[in-house]
């Protein structure tokens, strides 16, 4: 089946089954493949993107689901909060083996799009689905008040 979609500002015309997982047609048809596999159950955040700005897990989210919505990946972020946190990740070195940053860095904007000045527990809460097997959680914690302060400046 066909399916119309805007990804990272652009129309794209794809060829799915339906329930195909959006991860797989971002990452096979598409060929963008920032977006990563973890889990498979949206229990790990790695495949984390953007439809109409929210955040949501690409493993779970049927191709269908999507069409006629606005997806953005790691690829296409392109605003003042996104580029205030991809500064601070580089600036305190979070990445480690950076399997999973990419969905850490969409759930990050995600969480600075709603709530400005984030509490340690605000942070922790909402990037609580995403799972990091390095343990760079401090660092993560620490670049998302960083891109705050670079936001208020």
């Amino acid at each position: 089946m066909k399916y119309q979609l805007s990804v990272n500002d652009e129309k794209k015309e794809v060829e799915a089954e339906p329930g195909t997982p959006l991860l797989w047609v971002l990452r096979d048809e598409l060929n963008l493949t920032g977006t990563k596999f973890g889990c498979g159950v949206a229990a790990c955040g790695a495949c984390t993107v953007h439809v109409n700005g929210e955040p949501v897990r690409s493993c779970q989210t049927p191709i269908e689901a999507v069409e006629e919505n606005k997806v953005t990946t790691i690829e296409g972020l392109e605003d003042r909060v996104s580029d205030a946190v991809v500064a601070a990740w580089r600036e305190l070195d979070v990445v480690q083996c950076g399997y999973c940053q990419s969905g850490q860095i969409m759930s990050a904007v995600g969480l600075l799009t709603e709530n400005k000045k984030p509490t340690d527990e605000d942070i922790d809460n909402y990037m609580s689905g995403n799972v990091c097997r390095c343990a760079t959680y401090q660092r993560i914690r620490a670049a998302i008040h960083l891109a705050s302060d670079k936001l208020e400046g």
